[in-house]
């Protein structure tokens, strides 16, 4: 395994996820401080504002932080297994916790045909795996290690709480952006902007006409921008998994037997649909959407693992061989 090569890309995914999560919370400060500014008319006004907008924000996430996992395995219909239920698994799952030096998390299975996992909770001493009894009949040991040290290497890598960072953060930015606009028409701000013009205020025109662009702009931008940090963590974790397996090819393959399976994971939303191992909505359902796409495309997360091994990469015709379904 080309050593450089692979501890380089987990570099690289974690400095882009970081940057992205920090340019949407400073979106977020920027909304709040035009939109403070251009209802006030002061810059005190905008700071306020954007110290409210963090506030709210930070409640909301405190909220979820502590009841998130629960209400997510609920939803899902997961229910618990042990040492007497599932000897294999529960054999797997510590395994992979010790490689990846963590507690030994709390283990569910969903009644599904659909082969897919997720892993939730706070941190790695709240953490949880839920797996669908589809991946339990489809995968061979080999392949579950490698599902396995992906959604451990999320608790590991604190993935969810720092997706919980970048979600409040956008969700408070389409609060903020949709309480401005309301406010816009319903209070008539544009009459205060004429006022402000008269009586020479024009810096307060100008912000309020940034803070509408803004206000109609970054609910997108930061959902785009969400998405592409769930996207970077999704490869962090297929690097940090084959760190801990040490087996790049069992995880090869358990994303090309997914890939190439046909069943419809119906437990899956779009509220939940970021946290499982691959996108659980396929290209053909209606529901799917591919702007709105949490996961990159399977075949380029095989060849980013086919990178570290030397091996050429695969064209869209030879997932099924590596399924071992040609």
């Amino acid at each position: 395994m080309a050593t450089s090569s692979f501890y380089g890309q987990i570099g690289a995914n974690r400095r882009n996820s970081f940057l992205m999560a920090a340019f949407v919370v400073a979106l977020l400060c920027l909304l709040g401080f035009t939109i403070g500014y251009a209802i006030v008319g002061t810059p005190a006004g905008g700071v306020a504002a954007t110290l409210l907008a963090l506030a709210v924000g930070s409640v909301s996430g405190v909220a979820t932080y502590f009841g998130g996992d629960k209400l997510v395995l609920t939803v899902s219909g997961a229910r618990p297994i042990d040492d007497t239920t599932a000897p294999q698994v529960m054999n797997v799952v510590r395994e992979m916790a010790i490689a990846a030096n963590v507690p030994m998390p709390s283990v569910y299975v969903i009644d599904d045909t659909a082969p897919n996992a997720f892993a939730t909770g706070r941190d790695p001493a709240h953490a949880s795996i839920a797996i669908t009894t589809g991946l339990l009949e489809k995968l061979d040991r080999e392949e579950l290690q490698g599902v396995i040290g992906h959604e451990l290497s999320h608790v590991r890598n604190y993935d969810i709480r720092f997706s919980l960072v970048v979600g409040v953060m956008v969700g408070a930015i389409a609060i903020l952006a949709d309480f401005f606009l309301r406010f816009t028409f319903w209070s008539g701000v544009s009459g205060r902007r004429s006022s402000s013009r008269e009586g020479g205020n024009g810096a307060q025109a100008i912000i309020a006409i940034v803070a509408i662009v803004l206000a109609i702009l970054a609910p997108i931008i930061s959902r785009f921008i969400q998405l592409a940090v769930s996207r970077q963590r999704e490869y962090l974790a297929d690097a940090s998994g084959v760190e801990l397996t040490r087996n790049p090819y069992g995880l090869e393959r358990a994303l090309a037997r997914i890939a190439t399976d046909q069943e419809v994971l119906e437990v899956a939303n779009r509220g939940t649909q970021h946290m499982y191992f691959t996108n659980p909505i396929k290209k053909f359902e209606a529901r799917s959407s591919g702007l709105m796409d949490t996961h990159p495309p399977i075949l380029d997360r095989i060849n980013r693992l086919r990178q570290l091994t030397g091996d050429p990469p695969l064209g869209s015709s030879e997932s099924a061989a590596l399924a071992g379904l040609d």
